[in-house]
Order: C-alpha cells, then structure tokens, then sequence
C-alpha cells in the first residue's frame, strides 16, 4: 500500500513514520509466553498495530414504556469500531503481515467531548514463515485469540479469518407502576425484562453470525459478550458480541496428546 493510500485512510504522518522503523526493531503486547508460542506457530511478530476513530455518537431518546432498539445508536457504536478496525488493518499492510494476533477492543469517553467517544483497536502484525494466511479478500486475518489459544488452533489445523463482531443497543422498557406494585415482594419472573435483554443478545449474535459467513468461516470460537450502559443511564444497553471466526488448514484435526509438566518452583 502507498503511503497515499495509508493516509486517505486515516492514518496520522506520525504513523507511517513508526511503521518505517518498526521494520527494524519489532514491538508487541504479546506476553513472553504468547510471543514464543506465536513463534513456534511459525509466525514472526513485525509490530504493534492500532487503529483509532474518535466519533461523535447521536442521540436517540427511546419511549418510557417501550423496550426497542435504538437503530442509530447501533449503527454509530458498530461503524466507529468498524473504522478503526479497518486502520488497524492498513496499519498491518504496511508492515507486510499476514495477520493480527490478541486484538482488544476498547471504549473511552472524554470529558471534554460531550457524546463522544474514542475507539480503538490495537494488536501485533505477524508473518507467516511459510504460505500465505491473508483473508480471500487479501486482508490480513484478524484474531482476539491470546498467543496460547492461537498456538492451539493452528496445531488443529485451523487459521482465524476474521475478527467479527455484533452490536445491538437496546432500550429496556420501564415498569409501569400498576406493575411494580403486583411485583413487590412476590418472588416472579419480569417477562418485559426478560425477552428485551433476551432479545438484544440474540440480535447481536446473529448480525456476528452473519459476519462469519460473510468471510466464509466454518465457525467462531472464543466469543465473549459484553453489556455496557456506557453513558446513558440503565435502561439503555449495548450489547457486543465478538469472536474470531475460522477455517479449515487441513482435514485432519488431530488435538496432540498432553504432556505433564512438573513446576521446579519447589
């Protein structure tokens, strides 16, 4: 990629200026175990890369008594990741990789901006000693698997895609008060709260689902799944599903047998 097109994608001068001299000395937020283990992978660090988007979010008011999406809010919450996912990636290209390992994904609101929210996305570019392991797209592959997890699945047999994530920010009705008053003191299920946060995950899982197919994965392993009010109070939730989707390196997916470890600390 030229360094035009890294900077029509955002990417600060500073940047492609850090990229030049990792070329020499390699970083990474890889622990010391994840690092040897990404090299017996077959696979070589190149540098720490990371991706930023500093967006201002709408606002979208939901009805009191209502549980609902709020369309806007996900759809600003997803595209902000979305851009700083994709300069994270370009960041990657730049260094030749063919993938990003331990990716992390993170939200941090400022007081100085009202409503808006920085995302960032940061990982460590590695290359493959061997072949070839970028996306049919010719993207780098993206993974939020540790160094251990991603040792384990390519021994399997297996290559991450693909980072995919779903969003789905919901608003969750408020209790009437004839409601509250039949509830207090009696042990019972609140069927409004229940299919609303029952209701958002399922959204969020299936708009990742969607992405895995998409990339062409066989599968997603490691999903998390997290909630957060971030600033709007408790009765508006987001709901972030994410995960590494993967495919198939070979058909035998033989797990090497384990071998017992005896700690010399004592």
């Amino acid at each position: 990629m030229s360094t035009s097109d890294a900077a029509a994608a955002g990417l600060p001068p500073e940047a492609l200026v850090r990229l030049k001299e990792t070329r020499t000395v390699f970083t990474s937020d890889l622990t010391v175990n994840e690092f040897l283990l990404v090299k017996e992978a077959g696979f070589d660090p190149l540098g720490l890369v990371l991706g930023s988007s500093i967006y201002h979010i709408g606002i979208q008011v939901g009805r009191w008594g209502k549980s609902q999406e709020l369309n806007r809010l996900s759809e600003a919450l997803y595209h902000a990741r979305e851009l700083a996912i994709g300069r994270m990636e370009v960041e990657a290209d730049e260094l030749g990789a063919d993938g990003i390992v331990g990716v992390r994904l993170d939200i941090k609101f400022y007081e100085w901006g009202a409503g808006t929210a920085e995302f960032v996305a940061i990982g460590t570019a590695v290359r493959a000693r061997e072949g070839s392991y970028r996306t049919p797209a010719g993207k780098p592959f993206t993974s939020d698997l540790s160094g251990q997890d991603f040792w384990v699945l390519h021994q399997t047999g297996y290559a991450p895609v693909a980072l995919v994530m779903g969003n789905c920010v919901y608003h969750v009705a408020h209790q009437s008060l004839g409601q509250w008053v039949r509830s207090a003191g009696v042990n019972t299920e609140l069927p409004n709260f229940t299919q609303a946060l029952y209701e958002a995950r399922e959204l969020a899982m299936e708009r990742m689902q969607r992405e895995a197919e998409q990339v062409g994965a066989q599968g997603i392993v490691g999903v998390q799944i997290h909630e957060k009010s971030h600033q709007w109070g408790g009765h508006t939730i987001e709901f972030f599903a994410v995960g590494t989707a993967v495919r198939p390196l070979r058909e035998d997916h033989r797990v090497p047998p384990p071998g017992i470890v005896f700690s010399l600390d004592r």
